[in-house]
């Protein structure tokens, strides 16, 4: 089917080609892309979130990035990039030349080090620090930047090419706290003019930009909508010409290519979605037995079907389908709901009947409302449990998972990049992004074992053993994986690049028609 799909689409551009070609006439008009997607900050030290690193992806550059579709990192502001030796432990980039930021200043390899020892420093409870947790130490001179890594990790080059590695201006961004406030010193492909937190982002082509992406650019703003049924109204009345993550889903269950006067792209992603539980010592759910029973009790096929109208498959395991290492070991270890294995597990170990504990989710995220009151449904089956549902507006909702103070919580994951290991430390590893509390020496060996391969297949048995570990362990429970949904107007064209599973969002893709 897929091979037949692209020779359907080749056929159309046979015939009609010339219509999919960017207009001249159009080039300086703005496209404006609506999203429920929240931006945590503007400082890449302090944020690690999807909303975030959809705007730093066009406003900052990394040394390296990812093309549309591509598998493997390439150089970006970097001119070259490479391991030193065969140890993967020595990781070294040149620059560019000709690099500069806003202000005029040439950028150097000291500013790309300040960087990256900034997001370290500043370890922001909400920032991408975890994901740097092999690099020990970054020296540079001149235009030669050097990684010295604590542990072989042939994923380096995937880390670098994320907004964790967005390269700011030492001289603007303070060394050991968050810069504050609307403004952006980057060398991406766009110069952010505009902003207003919550509400919109004005992107302007950054005329003096070198790097990867090649190609006039439209300028672009982004609209920040509350909710899906926002983002939904702002479409149908024509306020935005391009529409992503997410509309509601019984919009997205009737999309269809052949509807008039909009363009649709369905396509597979590796975006998931879990139920993570607090396993600290003060919670509910400090147990393992008691996190098992709730595993017992999770319909992901009536949540999928209900609530998302099939626009979402139901998942059994911390890495999706599509991606090296993927199995099915939530289901293997609980195949169906099942209330009297969950009671039995509860009763055997003496626990007191119901266990009481509270349920968040960020509103405005999705389906995220409806999707907590039936996994609460779910979860009060049999009367084992007892779950309180609370929503937050998603800065609150971050800090509180952050500080411990929900029992279990909902959130979405996207990819940071294409392979395995964005699903492993960031979720599973001791100190987690997740910040569940979760700590288990054999994970962490896994995640440490599988960054030795730089022939990333070899990581595949350490990836399904790491998998069985936290079936067993229950840190989280996976829910479902989803199809990205792009709808734009028939005047805009670029919508199926915008976005690929490798943590990019190609802004300067979309162009008028």
């Amino acid at each position: 089917m897929r091979i037949l799909a692209t020779l359907l689409v080749l056929a159309a551009v046979g015939v009609g080609g010339w219509q999919l070609l960017p207009s001249q006439d159009k080039t300086d008009r703005t496209i404006t892309v609506g999203t429920t997607d929240a931006v945590t900050s503007l400082d890449p030290a302090g944020a690690y979130d999807a909303g975030s690193w959809a705007l730093f992806s066009n406003v900052f550059q990394s040394l390296l990035t990812f093309d549309a579709g591509g598998g493997q990192p390439v150089p970006d502001a970097a001119k070259s990039c490479g391991f030193v030796g065969t140890g993967l432990k020595t990781y070294r980039c040149t620059l560019r030349s000709g690099l500069t930021f806003p202000s005029g200043r040439a950028v150097t390899g000291e500013d790309v080090k300040y960087s990256f020892d900034r997001v370290k420093k500043i370890n922001s409870d909400v920032g991408p620090a975890s994901l740097l947790s092999t690099l020990g130490s970054v020296s540079a001179e001149g235009d030669t930047v050097t990684f010295h890594l604590s542990s072989p990790d042939a994923t380096f080059p995937f880390k670098v090419a994320t907004g964790a590695g967005s390269i700011v201006d030492r001289t603007r961004y303070p060394a050991n706290a968050l810069r504050r406030g609307g403004e952006v010193d980057g060398t991406g492909p766009y110069t952010l003019t505009g902003y207003t937190k919550d509400k919109r982002a004005a992107l302007t082509p950054n005329t003096g930009y070198k790097g990867d992406i090649q190609g006039s650019r439209s300028p672009v703003e982004l609209r920040y909508y509350g909710d899906a049924a926002k983002l939904n109204n702002a479409w149908k009345a024509k306020e935005v010409e391009v529409a992503t993550r997410t509309l509601p889903p019984d919009v997205l269950s009737r999309l269809s290519a052949s509807d008039p006067g909009q363009r649709v792209t369905e396509s597979d992603s590796s975006e998931t979605r879990n139920l993570y539980l607090n396993t600290r010592a003060t919670s509910p759910l400090h147990e393992v037995t008691v996190r098992r029973a709730m595993a017992w009790l999770i319909d992901r096929e009536k949540l999928a079907a209900k609530v998302y109208e099939g626009t979402v498959e139901p998942l059994y395991s911390l890495i999706p389908t599509g991606i090296t290492g993927h199995t099915t070991s939530f289901f293997d270890d609980y195949p169906k709901q099942n209330v009297a294995r969950a009671r039995a597990l509860l009763t055997g170990a003496g626990v007191t009947l119901p266990v009481h504990f509270t349920l968040g989710y960020g509103k405005g995220r999705g389906a995220g409302a409806e999707e907590a009151a039936e996994l609460k449904g779910q979860l009060e089956t049999g009367g084992l449990f007892k779950v309180d549902v609370q929503g937050y507006e998603w800065t609150d909702f971050q800090k509180r998972w952050a500080d411990g103070k929900l029992d279990a919580y909902t959130v979405g994951w996207v990819a940071d990049y294409p392979d395995a290991d964005t699903f492993g430390a960031p979720l599973v590893g001791t100190g987690s992004t997740m910040r569940t509390g979760y700590s288990n020496k054999l994970v962490d060996h896994l995640i440490l074992d599988s960054q030795q391969f730089a022939d990333r297949s070899r990581a595949a048995q350490d990836f399904r053993d790491l998998q069985a570990d936290v079936a067993s362990d229950v840190p989280l429970i996976p829910l479902w994986q989803r199809k990205e949904y792009v709808v734009s107007n028939e005047d805009v064209g670029g919508g199926q690049y915008l976005s690929d599973g490798t943590g990019v969002f190609r802004l300067w893709r979309l162009t008028w028609i």
